[in-house]
């Protein structure tokens, strides 16, 4: 077998792994469709650009995947959108709204990079205070962020809507951690609890996702 044709073959394999990651684990056009024209525009752009980072660093993905959903999806409080004081929506009814609360996008990114195939270990949704008015300020806001930890034990990237770098926990004083949580555990400091079922709105969600055809 010549350099050449071994060279082809890697790359169709890469391409058939990055497929098995990101395109079975997808809902099918048909699903999609359900929720309108707006939801099958943005969906394609997101099968799009998981489709071109499958193989890319974490840090680019972290990069992009950020971005899409900070410059794709405005906010909107869930009262708005929703007519409800809190609703934790799946990717699909965010891309069918165009909008969303802070949630919204941390649920976003959350799956595209489980899709993506990042460790779930490695990223958290994130509850914080965010101090109104910068570090300073008393008055603070109950918001959530994705929380991205590079190995464990080591400080965490902030994924925020509401700032467009990604930057350590450390130089975002702007936000007091309450809780964080994955699909397998719940962090209060550094108290570890297995019990996700306990989040009910969560659990609810993941129910919902995999109704619509995710496998996360």
């Amino acid at each position: 077998m010549t350099r050449c044709v071994r060279r082809v073959l890697a790359g169709l394999l890469l391409a058939l792994l990055c497929l098995a990651v990101v395109g079975r684990s997808l809902p099918s056009q048909q699903a999609v469709a359900r929720y309108g024209p707006q939801a099958q525009k943005l969906f394609r752009e997101w099968q799009d650009l998981l489709n071109t980072l499958g193989t890319s660093p974490e840090a680019a993905q972290l990069k992009e995947v950020n971005a899409f959903f900070n410059r794709r999806i405005a906010y909107a409080e869930d009262k708005v959108v929703w007519k409800q004081e809190d609703y934790w929506p799946t990717p699909l009814e965010t891309f069918s709204k165009g909008a969303g609360d802070c949630k919204s996008f941390v649920i976003g990114k959350y799956v595209s990079l489980r899709l993506l195939g990042v460790d779930p270990d490695k990223i958290r949704l994130t509850y914080v205070k965010a101090r109104i008015g910068g570090p300073a300020s008393n008055v603070t806001q109950a918001h959530m962020v994705l929380a991205y930890y590079p190995a464990p034990d080591v400080e965490p990237l902030v994924l925020d809507n509401l700032v467009t770098s990604i930057l350590p926990a450390s130089q975002r004083p702007d936000l007091i951690p309450v809780f964080s949580f994955n699909m397998e555990s719940i962090w209060v400091g550094t108290t570890q609890n297995n019990n996700v079922s306990r989040l009910t709105r969560w659990k609810q969600l993941l129910d919902k996702m995999k109704a619509e055809g995710f496998i996360l």
